[in-house]
């Protein structure tokens, strides 16, 4: 019984002390925390502060510009590569999504052109064109520009206040301009697509794309003091399209002798007409949006602006890109 009970009654003269380091560990732990968010929150609001400023100064939210064209790089590679059939789809998407944008941005600005026929158009040209070629493309693209002047037509028709003809014939004009500036040049990419490694020629052209914008974006806006066209688009300087020169013929080289096989020279007179007609396209849509009196031509991609904001460079550098392998192909 005396051990029983001596060793079953022992004293407790440890656990205030234990208590004590658990409250310790436990206030420590607590503080650690409350310092690790406060770390975190700070780093976010420095983040944030930091976009902000550089998307203030360069016009765009470079995360969202990068992680979008970085998905839309991956969707592509895998039409293009895997089964160029498929890039039928993604064609069709850019270009129906493009013309849907630009036509509900004239028709806000009071620009009547008919969205269901400029859409249709626009899908309609991709089989056409990978599927037929140039010669059914093309008429696919004037029988729809005559779909498109006749819908407008009886729209006026049946409409119980006329609008001035002049406004009529600004709509059937403004029609003319979306198919030639958005169907037209996305056929090239497609007819480009569907030629004989075709496939590389568009990931090639594309590439010196990307290369002519970063070019720009990265000496621009740490050298550029002279605007370009400041009444079109203030943020573009000439030392941005130096550096967009010379970031195009680098890459050029590199894809004309790595992907396409061609001498390096190729990829000289490659580099510079890419410059060229991407800046070229910028500036288009830069012009057609302060013609419309808008910022973005829509909010399709959020915080920063409409997917013809993001092809705008790649239009009219596709009708080069075809003109020059069939110049070296042919």
């Amino acid at each position: 019984m005396r051990r029983h009970d001596q060793g079953g009654d022992r004293p407790t003269t440890q656990d205030p002390a234990r208590r004590g380091l658990r409250q310790d560990f436990d206030a420590r732990a607590r503080a650690a925390r409350a310092d690790f968010e406060a770390s975190i929150q700070r780093r976010r609001a420095d983040f944030d502060a930091r976009n902000e400023a550089l998307t203030a100064r360069t016009g765009r939210n470079l995360p969202a510009a990068i992680g979008i064209a970085l998905a839309f790089a991956v969707v592509m590679l895998a039409a293009l590569l895997i089964w160029k059939p498929a890039f039928m789809v993604v064609a069709a998407f850019l270009l129906g999504v493009g013309v849907y944008e630009l036509t509900s941005a004239m028709r806000f600005a009071g620009r009547d052109v008919p969205r269901i026929p400029s859409v249709a158009v626009a899908i309609a040209i991709v089989p056409a064109a990978f599927v037929g070629g140039q010669v059914p493309a093309l008429f696919t693209l004037l029988g729809g520009i005559v779909l498109i002047s006749v819908w407008r037509l009886v729209e006026v028709a049946a409409a119980r206040t006329k609008p001035p003809a002049g406004n009529v014939v600004r709509d059937l004009t403004n029609g003319l301009f979306v198919q030639a500036y958005i169907s037209l040049l996305g056929a090239c990419v497609v007819l480009l697509s569907r030629e004989d490694r075709g496939q590389l020629w568009v990931i090639a052209f594309i590439l010196v794309v990307v290369a002519v914008d970063t070019g720009a974006y990265a000496t621009g806006l740490n050298l550029g003091k002279h605007p370009m066209a400041p009444r079109i688009s203030p943020k573009k300087t000439w030392e941005g399209f130096a550096g967009s020169v010379a970031a195009s013929i680098v890459v050029g080289i590199i894809v004309s002798m790595l992907l396409l096989g061609l001498p390096w020279w190729t990829g000289v007179v490659l580099g510079v007409l890419i410059s060229g007609s991407a800046t070229l396209g910028d500036l288009t849509e830069s012009m057609i949006k302060r013609d419309l009196g808008i910022k973005d031509i829509s909010s399709f991609l959020p915080g920063h602006g409409g997917l013809l904001d993001r092809i705008d460079s790649i239009l009219p550098s596709a009708a080069v890109a075809y003109v020059v392998f069939l110049i070296v192909t042919h």
